[in-house]
């Protein structure tokens, strides 16, 4: 089980700080959970999978498999995740999960409501899409920045490095999906 933590928590980039304060856990002891050190309850577990952004059986997933055809995700329902801009006033929502032992996609509804700090540059795997659904936002990929306003849709390759430069009219919502790619077989 503190395998599969930890391999999620470094695949999203977090650190033990960003995911413990989120699951309301102390760092050491999601430290000591991550190496096996000790047994965790399942409202420890169920927190830090809501910090992590899956679901239970995703940390179960050696030992059980899912065959929902389906995820029903109501409005205001997606998991509130941990990702690197969290600290610096963004909200993120994810909409789909547990989608087995290869990441496919992520997709994320994403607030911003305050501008009092500098905003984080990100790169990963894949192709991001975003799609402005309210406020106005300068986004930065590569060398290029576009503003988007409501109805704007923006794609690029994730390695490119790429963030909000300036946030311009508030609030700010936008889906954001990012896409892995998927090895050949």
């Amino acid at each position: 089980m503190g395998a599969a933590i930890r391999e999620i928590r470094l695949r999203h980039g977090l650190t033990l700080a960003q995911v413990s304060e989120q699951a309301s856990l102390s760092r050491g002891m999601l430290s000591k959970i991550e190496n096996g050190q000790t047994a965790a309850g399942l409202d420890t577990l169920a927190r830090v999978a809501r910090a992590l952004g899956v679901s239970m059986s995703m940390l179960f997933s050696k030992y059980d498999a899912t065959g929902a055809a389906a995820q029903h995700v109501k409005k205001g329902q997606g998991m509130e995740t941990v990702r690197r801009g969290t600290r610096s006033g963004h909200t993120y929502h994810l909409l789909a999960y547990d989608q087995g032992p290869q990441k496919l996609y992520e997709p994320f509804l994403i607030t911003m409501d305050d501008d009092s700090q500098r905003y984080p540059t990100f790169q990963h795997p894949g192709n991001e899409f975003l799609y402005m659904l309210e406020g106005r936002l300068e986004y930065r990929v590569g060398p290029m920045t576009y503003v988007l306003d409501p109805g704007d849709a923006l794609s690029f390759p994730g390695t490119t490095p790429h963030g909000p430069e300036r946030l311009l009219r508030f609030p700010i919502r936008f889906l954001s999906v990012i896409v892995y790619p998927q090895p050949t077989t």
